[in-house]
């Protein structure tokens, strides 16, 4: 996968306020106030950031947990995973991995009923969605 590098300032031009402070900051949005939470367009869920393909309709499932969440991504090269000891405990972050912006975390175990058993928590701000045609 081709990687996109950007300056911080060609980040900041490109994204608002809040796709910044989520994409590139790390940041969270509030739950149960994204876009993509309970959406049920089918399509191909990309990075707001680069427009790099992560995610496909057919893998989001409803775990309730107040952000849009995937079982798998599209690809094994979709998304690279970094620990994340941020909060004072061991997370998994997923960022994109073309141009390394932050989508959400990884959760593994949880007991969904999904082939994986995970759970891709992303932020709605993160992605763009594009529905099939």
């Amino acid at each position: 996968m081709e990687k996109i590098r950007k300056s911080e300032e060609e980040w900041r031009a490109r994204l608002s306020p809040e796709e910044y402070h989520v994409l590139r900051e790390a940041g969270t949005e509030k739950p149960f106030t994204g876009e993509y939470t309970d959406t049920k367009t089918v399509g191909v869920y990309r990075c707001r950031a680069c427009g790099t393909e992560l995610f496909r309709s057919g893998t989001k499932f409803e775990s309730h947990c107040g952000w849009p969440s995937f079982y798998e991504p599209s690809g094994s090269d979709a998304v690279t995973l970094v620990e994340d000891r941020s909060l004072g405990t061991v997370r998994t972050e997923v960022r994109c991995a073309a141009c390394d912006s932050h989508l959400g975390h990884v959760f593994h175990g949880e007991g969904y009923d999904t082939p994986t058993d995970d759970r891709y928590c992303i932020n709605s701000i993160s992605l763009t969605l594009e529905p099939a045609e």
